[in-house]
């Protein structure tokens, strides 16, 4: 509490965090699941209670987003776009230790689906928010706050029909923090590397079809589309995508090597990835393109060669390499295979510097003097990608401080997905320390 007895951010952020995450918004992708409209009107509610306006939108029926702005103290200042998605993952009930919507509190931590992926975020946000307009301080610059629909299923719903139909609430941002990034990495109780996502991986779902010849299954065929795609897949999901640093890589693993006292051998990455214990694999994958074969379809009888084969492959190609990614996914498929997109997106990258970037490392460095902000890639990808075109420079900062042993990586669409609550504590302090500074 505040000296006059006033809610502080920190007395507020685990109940949020908890009651959002009981709203269940789970995104299944082809707009059958419940939406995101009660937890955006969940949102709406706490905003009216400490007298703060706003604009709720709906792209579609149940698809809502909630957008804000917080007057700063200085206007001649650009403004700050702050930006978390209320959807979900689906969750398999019976795969988790407790109920995925029960937002139980076990072991200091908040456990549901979402806790980290990223109502964790949406409950800080709110929070600080419901904070300042209660005590009157300020930012020190106008802070757009924005709970958006979809992320979970590329933003068209959300992120992008936000962009597209309601730009002029993004006047005069020029910088955004959002999701997967700033989570702490402990090398020793002296020394934690906080990643600070300054890249991220382009976004290619491809749909390939093979036609062929259909015929009775009993009957040489030479012209059989499943053996064909076949062939394709199995050359496009077997190949060796070689090392490729980006220039947010390269600085990531060179981090890493210090950190560790190792050498930097930018031919083997290895021996640094190998330091990274179940963060190795989360990260690793930004060392080169993706090509990784989900889903097949065929036929409708077993004595019946189809005409027709599918299959759908999810692709994830590295800043700056878009083309030369996808000459090389053609000349693995072969002229027979017709390629075409599902879903595609950019990649990003951006550099480690400027004053957004320094003022997230004193923040840090306020609240744990052992903290070092190193930047790194994002094998997915975030509602970044929307605003990036809009002249709109994005970072992900989710400022956490984790306990060593906790797998924080391997929960984003996991099992018995949870965040601490003394780290759901703590971000609210760094965040505080960011937007007052800032």
């Amino acid at each position: 509490m505040t000296d006059g007895g006033v809610p502080t951010a920190r007395d507020e952020v685990v109940d949020l965090c908890r009651e959002l995450i009981r709203i269940d918004t789970t995104n299944t992708g082809d707009d059958s699941g419940p939406g995101e409209r009660k937890a955006a009107e969940y949102v709406a509610s706490r905003l009216d209670e400490v007298g703060v306006e706003y604009t709720l939108f709906e792209s579609t029926p149940r698809r809502a987003s909630v957008v804000t702005r917080l007057a700063g103290s200085d206007p001649s200042l650009p403004a700050l776009l702050v930006h978390g998605h209320l959807d979900v993952v689906p969750a398999q009930a019976d795969d988790w230790q407790v109920d995925p919507f029960s937002a139980e509190l076990r072991d200091g931590c908040v456990w549901g689906r979402g806790a980290v992926d990223m109502k964790d975020m949406d409950a800080m946000m709110l929070a600080l928010l419901r904070e300042y307009v209660r005590s009157g301080r300020r930012p020190r610059r106008d802070v757009v706050f924005a709970w958006l629909a979809d992320e979970e299923a590329g933003g068209k719903l959300g992120a992008k029909h936000f962009a597209a139909e309601h730009r002029e609430l993004l006047d005069g941002c020029d910088h955004a923090i959002s999701e997967v990034g700033g989570y702490s990495f402990e090398v020793s109780p002296d020394l934690r590397l906080y990643l600070v996502e300054t890249a991220q991986k382009g976004l290619a779902w491809m749909r390939l079809t093979v036609d062929g010849t259909a015929g009775h299954g009993s009957m040489t065929s030479h012209d059989n589309p499943v053996t064909e795609l076949a062939r394709a897949i199995g050359r496009l999901g077997s190949h060796d995508w070689p090392v490729t640093l980006t220039p947010t890589v390269r600085a990531f693993l060179e981090e890493v090597c210090d950190a560790f006292g190792l050498p930097f051998d930018e031919n083997d990455p290895g021996p640094a990835l190998a330091r990274l214990g179940p963060l190795a694999r989360f990260v690793g994958a930004t060392f080169s393109h993706t090509a990784n074969p989900s889903r097949l379809n065929a036929g409708y009888k077993v004595n019946v060669i189809p005409g027709r084969a599918t299959a759908e492959v999810d692709g994830r190609f590295l800043p700056g390499q878009e083309d030369e990614y996808f000459a090389t996914v053609d000349s693995l498929l072969g002229p027979r295979v017709r390629r075409e997109m599902i879903h595609h997106d950019i990649a990003l990258e951006t550099s480690f510097d400027g004053a957004l970037v320094e003022a997230m490392v004193a923040a840090l460095r306020a609240e744990d003097p052992a903290a070092r902000a190193v930047p790194y890639c994002l094998s997915a990808g975030t509602d970044n990608k929307t605003f990036a075109p809009l002249g709109i420079r994005g970072f992900g900062f989710v400022p956490l401080r984790l306990p060593a042993d906790l797998d924080f990586a391997g929960m984003f669409h996991g099992i018995d997905e949870r965040v601490p609550v003394d780290a759901l504590h703590f971000g609210v302090r760094v965040l505080d320390r960011l937007l007052t500074t800032y």
